[in-house]
């Protein structure tokens, strides 16, 4: 059963070309026309179905598209065209940490976190000392978030978003995060999430990752795909590329 479901989706950015000086400049440019506006097309006639339990890893240069395509799946950006459906809940490990506040605390950083993704505080509340626990960053979460370093701070949002099981998971790059042994550990969650029946869109540079964990892959080449298929034989296509 398909829990995502991308057709033609496209996606447009309207960007101003002007180099006006302020903002006083910028509105005599448009007063007179002189303003410059280009169309950039991030992502063009994007389609593609995920099954339960699946993994579909999403490859491609930096500006390929992927992280604007996690950010349609996520609901956060709304496409220009076509239509992009996800059924059930959605756990975002996307630019971990986006959501948190350096003035909270680390666990009012997990609360407000799982706020987001719409989950039962009550429930969360008792789960909090395991998330901490699980992040490596027991002694830390009553002081503010600004305390801590990026590393913790993106160990803290993995385990936050991964505490709960979601039918669908977008995954961007969050498998290098930490020293080795918490990478084996976030592999092997992500073990456990696929095997209990999650949906998987995973974007890495990490080719070995995508051998391990994907069934199938989609190369994206300048906000279109260029090819899509077996994991293994896209990524060898892309290597060779």
């Amino acid at each position: 059963m398909a829990v995502i479901d991308v057709r033609n989706v496209n996606v447009t950015y309207r960007v101003l070309m002007n180099k006006s000086g302020s903002l006083k400049e910028l509105f005599r440019d448009t007063i007179k026309s002189k303003a410059r506006i280009v169309d950039y097309v991030a992502l063009q006639d994007i389609s593609f179905t995920v099954d339960e339990g699946e993994v579909v890893a999403i490859l491609g240069q930096n500006g390929a598209g992927k992280s604007t395509l996690l950010k349609v799946l996520a609901g956060v950006l709304p496409p220009t065209k076509g239509s992009s459906k996800v059924s059930g809940k959605i756990a975002p490990m996307i630019e971990l940490g986006a959501g948190f506040h350096p003035e909270m605390t680390g666990a009012e950083n997990v609360l407000f976190y799982s706020a987001l993704m719409g989950r039962n505080i009550k429930s969360v509340k008792e789960r909090t000392p395991a998330i901490g626990e699980w992040a490596g960053v027991t002694d830390h979460m009553d002081f503010p978030l600004r305390t801590f370093s990026s590393g913790m701070v993106a160990r803290l949002a993995f385990a936050t978003a991964t505490d709960e099981r979601a039918e669908v998971l977008l995954v961007d790059e969050v498998l290098s995060v930490g020293d080795a042994d918490f990478q084996e550990k976030s592999k092997k969650r992500m073990h456990e999430l696929i095997n209990s029946g999650a949906a998987v869109i995973l974007v890495s540079h990490d080719m070995s990752a995508v051998r391990e964990l994907a069934t199938r892959a989609i190369w994206l080449e300048n906000g279109h795909v260029k090819m899509i298929g077996k994991a293994s034989d896209v990524v060898d296509a892309y290597e060779a590329n």
